[in-house]
């Protein structure tokens, strides 16, 4: 049977049943229409629907997955040529640089200054700094409650023996002479304070505080003029001039006793009433040494070369008990007139001699034998002495005055 025989029989009959080969366009969508239909009747269209959006998605995502994995090759490519490159362009050797020209030095004042990003600021002072400078004047300073001269060195940045050295005329080189109120002479720099007298010459003066003549004339506070001094043996310098003796020394002056022995005790005359006559014979030492007082610590002055103190100053109280550090003879008794007051000396037969000073009470006489540890007087604050204690001195025939410490146990 033809087809069209077919469909004057069945009219609602579709042409698209029949296996025919669409003629156009307009052929093939009708046939899409027809087969869409025909799944609508058969109740499959939402069927179809989901599956056809789901194979979308699917060939969707396998769209994306194959583009990233092509941009990625991509660039892995690229990276390796950039590494590649870098690499290169390291390995190459480098060009030698070309030294910079040398730039002139700053003066020191740009050399100094800070540099800032925005100028210069203006800063708020409320006080003008004035640089410290050196100092040339010899200034004054009044001895205060406490003072000793250890302290008044350290003020004032000197040795202990400029202060001494520059105050002879007041503390005649006696640590012990000081006292509140007195006016002291302050150098600038450590040295020796002269006087100067009628007859002297620059070149003695020097040489005895072991400087040049011309550290004396160049230092400014001196004031001298090199051209009008004339002759140096007889200078033209007022006597009575004070003259700064820039690192100048000399000896100390001592006024306690020297070498007294018991075969010529009259030696100490110079020192006071307290000198001993003629002695025949005595006790003699053992050659070591006990404390002279109960106290084993100092309340003054320690041994100290520098300030001219070549004792030690034991603490006590007044009438305390002074003790012989060993047997001898007593070859000094009495008063001495350089600042020891009451004094005893003893001579101990062997080489050595022990002093005791500033006692207020004396138990033995000239010429007395006493032993080790007996009684020989009592503490006091008698001569230059500002509270009671013991200065305490040995010396010996060959070593001269030595430091108590290293005898004493």
């Amino acid at each position: 049977m033809s087809s069209d025989k077919y469909l004057d029989e069945f009219p609602d009959a579709e042409e698209d049943t029949f296996q025919r080969e669409p003629r156009g366009k307009e052929e093939k969508e009708n046939r899409l229409a027809v087969l869409w239909e025909s799944i609508t009747r058969a109740g499959l269209s939402e069927t179809v629907f989901r599956a056809g959006t789901n194979l979308l998605l699917i060939v969707v995502v396998i769209l994306v997955v194959v583009a990233m994995r092509a941009f990625s090759q991509n660039t892995q490519n690229t990276s390796g040529d950039v590494i590649i490159q870098q690499a290169a362009v390291l390995a190459a050797p480098l060009p030698t640089a070309t030294p910079p020209p040398a730039m002139p030095a700053l003066p020191p004042f740009f050399q100094a200054q800070p540099t800032y990003a925005f100028g210069i600021p203006r800063l708020a002072l409320l006080h003008t700094t004035i640089p410290t400078r050196p100092r040339t004047e010899v200034t004054t300073y009044t001895v205060e409650e406490g003072d000793t001269i250890f302290g008044i060195a350290e003020k004032f940045g000197l040795n202990p023996e400029t202060v001494l050295w520059s105050n002879y005329y007041t503390l005649a080189d006696n640590p012990h002479s000081l006292r509140p109120g007195q006016e002291l002479n302050i150098l600038p720099l450590n040295g020796t304070y002269h006087r100067w007298s009628e007859g002297e010459g620059l070149n003695g003066v020097a040489r005895g505080y072991n400087v040049t003549p011309e550290e004396i004339i160049n230092w400014p506070a001196n004031h001298l003029d090199a051209e009008a001094l004339g002759d140096w043996s007889h200078p033209n310098i007022e006597p009575g001039t004070m003259l700064v003796v820039p690192g100048g020394s000399r000896e100390f002056i001592t006024w306690s006793a020297s070498r007294i022995t018991r075969d010529n005790p009259g030696v100490a005359r110079v020192y006071g009433p307290g000198f001993c006559g003629t002695i025949t014979d005595g006790a003699v030492g053992t050659g070591w040494f006990v404390w002279p007082a109960n106290n084993h610590f100092l309340s003054g002055y320690d041994y100290s070369p520098s300030t001219n103190h070549r004792a030690v100053d034991v603490d006590g109280d007044m009438g305390d008990p002074i003790y012989a550090a060993d047997n001898g003879v007593v070859v000094y008794s009495g008063w001495n007139d350089h600042g020891y007051g009451y004094m005893v000396v003893i001579d101990h037969g062997n080489g050595w001699q022990t002093l005791y000073a500033h006692m207020s009470a004396i138990n033995a006489g000239c010429g007395a034998s006493v032993y080790q540890g007996g009684v020989i007087g009592a503490f006091g604050s008698t001569g230059n002495s500002t509270g009671p204690h013991l200065h305490f001195e040995m010396m010996h025939d060959i070593y001269g005055k030595v430091n108590p410490w290293d005898f004493l146990p």
